[in-house]
């Protein structure tokens, strides 16, 4: 099926990561033009953009000012922004109870995923809502709807993305043209950053209890999701919905504490 994103003008946060370089790659592949939005690996974005035959941009997505030049750089270089895909974010390394994540390791979990989903969304939507059409897709999580043992700062701001944001944006642009806004909510995925990490087969199996799938998501396939969802042509009657990619999970397993993650 077309997509018909040709010349499309799309936005991927957090780009140069395994989700968003699949993501990046998936839209070019539509004939789409891609910018590369990176917060530090801006080597790896540029190189990404000239293989895709777009644009890089760097910036700290958690202050809405960066936000909002990146947003203006877009427009000012093509003309118009089409399609936004919120996916930067940050995943804290170490799994801590709750009553063990201080004040300001949780603040920096929320400004890292939530605050950064906020601005980027405030920053394309007003330019958006201006022209009246565009896309917006933004990247949570299941640890959003599941919780996430160790880390229920990344869990709450990733519950927050996929439930009050969404919903609010969805309501806020509605009448506004063809605005649409949803979001995917990928479980386990094999990026090569995890590959490189080692992954264990006890672990793949914890992860894998309680899917119908027994296997863990490649970044491909949470790309072409957000691809079609993208799609006018294709979920062009979409808006306000949440796409689990997790291979039909009911719930996480739930080992000591103290257990390998």
């Amino acid at each position: 099926m077309e997509t018909k994103l040709q010349g499309r003008v799309v936005l991927v946060t957090g780009g140069t990561g395994g989700i968003g370089q699949a993501v990046c790659r998936a839209f070019a592949d539509e004939g789409a033009i891609v910018v590369v939005h990176c917060h530090a690996s801006s080597d790896v974005a540029a190189g990404l953009a000239v293989e895709l035959g777009g644009m890089a941009v760097q910036a700290d997505l958690a202050h809405p000012g960066e936000a909002d030049d990146v947003v203006a750089s877009i427009v000012e270089t093509y003309g118009r922004l089409d399609i936004c895909i919120a996916n930067a974010g940050c995943y804290p390394p170490d799994p801590r109870p709750f009553w063990d994540i201080d004040p300001e390791s949780w603040t920096a979990t929320l400004r890292a995923n939530l605050d950064v989903a906020a601005n980027t969304a405030r920053s394309f939507l007003r330019h958006a809502s201006a022209r009246r059409s565009g896309n917006l897709v933004l990247v949570g999580s299941t640890a959003g709807k599941y919780g996430e043992a160790g880390h229920g700062d990344y869990a709450a701001a990733k519950g927050a993305i996929t439930t009050g944001l969404l919903q609010t944006l969805k309501n806020d642009v509605a009448g506004l043209g063809t605005l649409r806004v949803n979001a995917v909510a990928p479980g386990w995925t094999l990026t090569p950053k995890k590959l490189a990490q080692g992954v264990s087969e006890a672990q793949i199996g914890r992860a894998t209890a309680t899917m119908a799938l027994k296997k863990l998501a490649r970044p491909e396939e949470i790309a072409s999701i957000i691809v079609i969802l993208a799609s006018d042509e294709i979920s062009g009657h979409v808006t306000g919905q949440v796409i689990e990619i997790a291979g039909g999970m009911e719930g996480r397993m739930i080992p000591p504490f103290a257990q390998e993650a």
